[in-house]
């Protein structure tokens, strides 16, 4: 009896050293939030009008003035942290962010890693193309060079059309669709796959001679990612976005930015 009862002391303190230390930490994501006073948001300050920097080098932009609100309801300082975009779940997990709030593709493969918002704005992933190119389908890009943003949903997109993809001479990877577009502009490369919603915004502020293919190469929602485990900060934040679009605030921040009201938050 005292051998058996030996063997089973010693198995359960195997089992608590290397099954379960201890009881797994509850969701207390929204009260360290608030506790730490801040909420930093992870984004690609290149990415107009979601995110970018201004003439005064400040950063704004439709995502910024949603966050900035939420924070301000959330009772905490907003900051908005650039991050490299190809480490951005990286950013996250390691928790030097709170969110990615940036023109962020919802996936399933992403849904598996991180926890999601309901969708806040429709995108379409795009070819934009030199008015005197000549290129007017995306068949056309046979043999031809495309910039990409590099750890895009462009990317994504591009990879996951296995006709265009491989049809294609050259692809070329860039750190930002802004420096994409000004390679396009020198000819550097034939097309540009983007967001539809950043692509449209660009030609529209700059008046560059730029055309956008009417093909789409796949339809998105953008979403805000949280770490897997940060449901009740996610959920607050949802909340208050809901709140936002009933009170108005929300379609008075899509008409600043896009002359209309374009949110699918609460619709």
């Amino acid at each position: 009896m005292k051998k058996l009862l030996a063997i089973a002391l010693i198995c359960a303190s195997v089992f608590t050293v290397f099954g379960c230390k201890k009881t797994q930490k509850g969701d207390n994501s929204l009260v360290e939030l608030k506790q730490r006073g801040k909420f930093v948001l992870g984004l690609d300050d290149s990415f107009p009008p979601l995110g970018f920097r201004d003439d005064d080098n400040q950063i704004v932009g439709y995502d910024i003035d949603l966050a900035k609100e939420v924070a301000k309801r959330l009772g905490v300082e907003f900051v908005a942290q650039p991050i490299s975009w190809d480490a951005k779940e990286m950013e996250l997990n390691t928790g030097k962010i709170d969110c990615i709030w940036n023109g962020l593709t919802i996936t399933e493969e992403r849904k598996q890693a991180l926890a999601f918002t309901f969708p806040y704005l429709n995108n379409a992933q795009v070819l934009i193309v030199r008015n005197d190119s000549g290129i007017k389908t995306l068949a056309d890009m046979k043999g031809k060079s495309v910039g990409i943003q590099s750890g895009s949903s462009a990317q994504d997109a591009v990879e996951g059309n296995a006709a265009f993809s491989s049809s294609l001479g050259e692809k070329v990877m860039f750190k930002d669709n802004i420096t994409a577009l000004n390679d396009l502009d020198i000819g550097g490369v034939d097309g540009v796959v983007m967001d539809s919603v950043v692509g449209n915004y660009s030609i529209t502020q700059t008046g560059k001679p730029f055309t956008t293919i009417d093909e789409v190469l796949s339809n998105e929602e953008y979403g805000i990612a949280f770490r897997k485990g940060d449901i009740k900060l996610r959920d607050e934040v949802q909340n208050i976005l809901l709140e936002m679009a009933k009170d108005g605030t929300v379609a008075a921040i899509s008409q600043k930015w896009f002359g209309k009201d374009i949110s699918v938050i609460g619709k």
